[in-house]
């Protein structure tokens, strides 16, 4: 079973925000390291809340996603085609 801050560091180096805000990405991890650990309930709840504030600000400073339109789907596969080819 993978633990908050594990998730957490996955999303955020999915989402490519740990050069473009560190302290922020940090600030994230810190927190899902404190909502992992057993005790306080409330403690982990408060953690759980900041933790989710922080990580919609740092979806908002996401670089956008590369959008691919029909035509660079075929040209993509084309070029996986053409490399498988190359290969054989």
């Amino acid at each position: 079973m993978s633990t908050v801050a594990e998730a957490i560091t996955t999303e955020l180096e999915h989402l490519g925000v740990i050069n473009v805000s560190p302290g922020l990405a940090q600030l994230a991890i810190t927190l899902a390291t404190s909502v992992d650990l057993p005790g306080n309930a409330t403690a982990q709840a408060n953690a759980a809340r900041e933790l989710r504030a922080v990580m919609e600000d740092l979806r908002k400073l996401a670089p956008a996603a590369p959008e691919m339109d029909r035509v660079d789907e075929l040209s993509q596969r084309r070029e996986d085609g053409l490399v498988r080819a190359r290969r054989a």
